[in-house]
């Protein structure tokens, strides 16, 4: 195998695939990645085994050949090499030699066929979307996904298509995220997966980097899900669980609302925050006509009151929530206001954009006892 290239071709699809590969692998040859010269393009993927990550850019190939590389260390060569840098790739043996101006690296190799590559997908079903859509319905809720739970179902994020309509929902099981869109798609069959975290996070990643405008391709199996986003493509392994019925958790019981400027907000609460238990990170809402009191304390008996003044007439009450929780929310946010609607302080709060717009986003956070 031999072909030349600039530095910038070989750049940008190792660093669109490398996020695929664990820095502990279970087997050597997945902390390489699979590089494939065939006529007229290079072909580069990266596999942890539950995803798959391939990049495939287009250009002159000197002689065709397959291998595999250790992915870190090739993409910091390249990272290192100046712009205007031009590469010279040679396979020789059991070896890859690196030629770059005056510089040379040799790196060891492992044959391209101990590398797991995903089998075709069997009778997908196809499905074609906006990255814009994509993108903000991941982004308003992938914050809400659970970290090592052992329910693992909850260790993801639910992608739901339907007629006209794209929804994601991810919970962790003290808070939930739910964002809806309407959307072109038209699937034969309602789409209903559950999305790895670490396939989500690398989705999100991907789909900020490509142009709005874009077409995203899916390909949805019982199993699998695959995304085609431009030259780069991302399979995943789904996980097979049964995804709470979020419609359940979603309150609509709640009498006592109010509406506030998120940076306002937000800004109270990392005030807040900063003598808050650093444990539990909790801080108290205190609704009364007209004013809305932010408070947190700590073990060493300090103490912090904000004071807003908020359009409310309702009856007073007061609720404990996860700061953390509530700025992701407001982070999320795309708006000028958030809507907030409570029933007591025991009862879960319904957190809503204040806008009627092609995004509908829906935030509920449980309780905290202070």
């Amino acid at each position: 195998m031999k072909f030349s290239v600039q530095r910038e071709s070989l750049l940008s699809p190792l660093q669109h695939v490398v996020g695929a590969v664990e820095r502990k692998q279970t087997s050597p040859v997945l902390g390489n990645v699979l590089i494939e010269a065939d006529d007229g393009y290079l072909t580069i993927t990266a596999s942890d085994s539950e995803i798959e990550m391939q990049a495939r850019v287009e250009m002159h190939i000197d002689q065709t050949g397959s291998t595999t590389v250790p992915a870190r260390k090739l993409l910091e060569i390249c990272k290192n090499l100046s712009d205007s840098a031009r590469i010279e790739f040679t396979l020789t043996g059991e070896k890859v030699v690196f030629k770059s101006g005056r510089s040379r690296f040799t790196l060891a190799t492992l044959p391209a066929d101990q590398f797991p590559k995903t089998a075709p997908l069997k009778e997908p079903q196809s499905v074609q979307l906006t990255a814009t859509d994509l993108h903000r319905c991941i982004r308003n809720t992938a914050f809400s996904m659970a970290q090592q739970d052992v329910r693992f179902y909850l260790n993801g994020m639910l992608l739901e298509i339907g007629a006209d309509r794209l929804s994601c929902v991810a919970t962790d099981g003290h808070r939930l995220a739910y964002s809806q869109c309407t959307t072109e798609a038209d699937p034969e069959m309602p789409v209903r997966a559950i999305i790895p975290r670490k396939s989500v996070g690398e989705l999100q990643r991907l789909l900020g980097s490509t142009d709005t405008n874009d077409k995203v391709g899916l390909l949805v199996s019982p199993q699998h899900l695959q995304v085609q986003v431009g030259g780069v493509r991302i399979t995943t392994k789904l996980i097979d669980g049964r995804f709470p019925d979020y419609n359940r958790v979603i309150p609509i019981d709640g009498n006592k609302e109010l509406v506030i400027d998120c940076q306002t907000l937000k800004q109270s609460l990392v005030r807040a925050s900063v003598l808050s238990n650093e444990k539990f990170r909790g801080v108290r809402f205190a609704l009364q006509a007209g004013l809305l009191t932010v408070s947190s304390n700590n073990p060493d008996q300090e103490e912090a009151i904000d004071e807003l003044e908020v359009d409310y007439q309702g009856e007073s009450t007061e609720i404990g929530f996860n700061v953390t929780y509530l700025l992701d929310v407001l982070n999320s946010l795309e708006v000028e206001n958030a809507r907030i609607i409570v029933k007591d302080g025991n009862s879960s709060t319904l957190i809503t954009p204040d806008s009627n717009d092609n995004n509908d986003s829906k935030y509920v956070v449980m309780p905290m006892r202070l």
